[in-house]
């Protein structure tokens, strides 16, 4: 059925589309008892073997929302209904913005890949802020993921990143520092060690007065050199951070396409194996201690499976999302089940890892039987 949705949606501009299915989203979640109703129908039959939990946080199972598609926090119980585990919501920014000029989103579907250069359109955190505290409804964790606005000077971040921590840390269940964005100007910057190192522990003091023992994680990029991320990981366990968030878009073009020139970040299948290796370069560098949330490229049960075994502990969806739709969560669940007796393990924590551990085991061709 969403095959018909999304080729009328494809016929749309981009942003025009997305803008239409967040307004769907939100409207489905008016009704919390239809929410209840399709959210219990898509988890049916999922076993506990897929429970997660990740920083003192349950998760009925691996497969969560990355932030991005609902950046103002006002979908997320229709989100919660299509099954995701957790909803992480944003970035925000302390003050509204409208983002960069248009077009600034793109499909690339013969790549199931999308180009973005929104640049952190939002309402602002208190209108979040505003969102959050209106929910009744909470089935599983609600991330909050934070930027800077465009026009503070990139030596001012940290004042805009405790600005949204003050409006936010409370509300959600773990907050996400956002310095690996690319449509922001110098922010990736911000992932330099020392610069890194002053504003993680500025947010970690401030969230620890405001939402003392609040999760914090650090989403960073994919175009980091496997000595930065080993830079990053250092940083974020001297922060006594939670974790990280692996990976962003890239900036990078693994592909010719006439949309490829197109400034902005590039996210789905063409990010799949640069976040896997940031993955499993972050859990090798942090000995497995530095629990890792994988996003990029992640459509099937089978590539859920691989960013666990590469060391992520959770693993987050967006432009799948975008082409699988609402029914994508159910459908992958049961073949991620089935991958996980298969290969033996009792648990999705058993699995995390296992690349390393040279534990034996398929991960390609195998979505379409246990």
């Amino acid at each position: 059925m969403y095959g018909l949705t999304r080729s009328l949606l494809f016929k749309l501009d981009a942003e025009r589309a997305h803008r239409l299915g967040l307004w769907g989203l939100r409207q489905l979640g008016h009704s919390r008892d239809l929410c209840e109703s399709l959210r219990e129908r898509a988890l049916e039959g999922v076993p506990a073997s897929l429970a997660v939990e990740v920083a003192g946080l349950r998760f009925a199972h691996p497969v969560a929302l990355a932030a991005g598609l609902d950046k103002d926090a006002e979908a997320v119980d229709g989100l919660f209904a299509c099954g995701f585990s957790a909803v992480e919501v944003g970035t925000v920014t302390p003050r509204p913005q409208p983002g960069n000029p248009t077009p600034r989103l793109f499909r690339l579907p013969e790549h199931q890949a999308i180009i973005n250069r929104m640049g952190f359109n939002n309402h602002g955190a208190a209108v979040a802020a505003q969102h959050l505290r209106a929910r009744t409804w909470h089935p599983g964790p609600v991330g909050v993921n934070l930027g800077k606005n465009k026009d503070t000077p990139l030596e001012r971040a940290v004042e805009d990143y405790v600005a949204c921590v003050d409006a936010l840390g409370p509300l959600g269940d773990y907050v996400v520092v956002n310095a690996s964005s690319p449509n922001t100007p110098g922010l990736r910057k911000l992932q330099e060690p020392e610069v890194l190192s002053a504003l993680l522990g500025a947010v970690r003091a401030r969230l620890d007065t405001v939402a003392p023992g609040k999760p914090l994680f650090l989403k960073i990029a994919p175009d980091l050199t496997p000595e930065a991320v080993d830079e990053v990981v250092d940083v974020a366990l001297a922060q006594k951070l939670a974790g990280l968030i692996a990976t962003n878009t890239t900036v990078a073009r693994p592909f010719e396409h006439p949309l490829a020139k197109e400034a902005g970040g590039l996210s789905g299948a063409p990010v799949r194996e640069a976040s896997n290796a940031v993955i499993a370069r972050a859990y090798q560098r942090s000995g497995g201690k530095l629990p890792i949330i994988g996003v990029g490229g992640v459509f099937t049960a089978a590539d859920v499976f691989q960013k666990l075994r590469a060391g992520a502990s959770l693993v987050q969806v967006y432009t799948g999302f975008i082409y699988e739709g609402p029914g994508m969560v159910r459908g992958l669940l049961p073949t991620l089940a089935q991958m996980l007796e298969r290969d033996g393990y009792q648990s999705v924590a058993q699995l995390v890892g296992a690349d390393h551990r040279g534990d034996p085991g398929t991960v390609q061709g195998d979505d379409d039987a246990p």
